[in-house]
């Protein structure tokens, strides 16, 4: 019969195998490699978990991470405040950041509409989204437009085709990224030659 394990290396190989991507057998290899690394480079690890925890927020304006009350695009003057670009996720900003292209602001969901999964759009940041386009629009500033720039995937798309009926008539148009992006793929992986010819060819929604 097999011993059982320590239980502080039982826990840690649950803990790793809790995130996404990582299977047991990966948890294994990950607790094991910590346990064969120096003391040092495991409580580097274990203090910036810690520190993320404690110090990093979601911005309450854009649901961004930030380590404000407002993330640093939003705190940004010389940002295009008449264009907002929708995503799923902070990576996602992130990956859009990094082409140079799109100089508005942005607004994270943290998630796509998912029935299957259980996730609806009360899950999501989107009455925040809604919310934000009636202040602009009461301030006089109405957003000339928003970005669709959800996943190309069946989640994403379906995201996508119930904002664009949700926002038809409160901003000035409503467009989606181009299928630069491959279906099935997600913008943090894509590189920044597709994600420029997305933003450039983006294309107003029907309701």
């Amino acid at each position: 019969m097999a011993a059982p394990l320590v239980e502080p290396v039982a826990r840690l190989i649950e803990a790793f195998a809790r995130l996404p991507g990582i299977g047991p057998k990966t948890a294994q290899r990950l607790t094991y490699h910590l346990l064969r690394t120096p003391d040092s480079e495991a409580r580097t690890l274990a203090a910036a978990l810690v520190a993320m925890r404690d110090q990093v927020v979601f911005c309450e304006r854009c649901f961004n991470i930030s380590e404000a009350p407002l993330c640093a695009i939003c705190q940004d003057d010389g940002r295009d405040a008449s264009r907002l670009c929708v995503v799923e996720e902070p990576l996602d900003v992130l990956a859009l950041e990094r082409t140079g292209e799109f100089k508005g602001l942005y607004h994270v969901l943290h998630g796509a509409i998912s029935p299957i999964d259980g996730i609806g759009p009360d899950r999501l940041r989107i009455r925040e989204l809604l919310v934000r386009t009636e202040d602009a629009n009461r301030s006089g500033t109405p957003f000339a437009e928003v970005i669709l720039a959800t996943n190309p995937t069946l989640e994403g798309e379906a995201t996508a085709m119930f904002l664009a009926e949700r926002l038809d008539g409160q901003v000035g148009s409503v467009t989606r990224i181009a299928r630069g992006i491959p279906v099935g793929g997600d913008l943090e992986y894509a590189d920044e030659v597709t994600l420029i010819r997305a933003l450039q060819g983006r294309r107003p929604v029907a309701p």
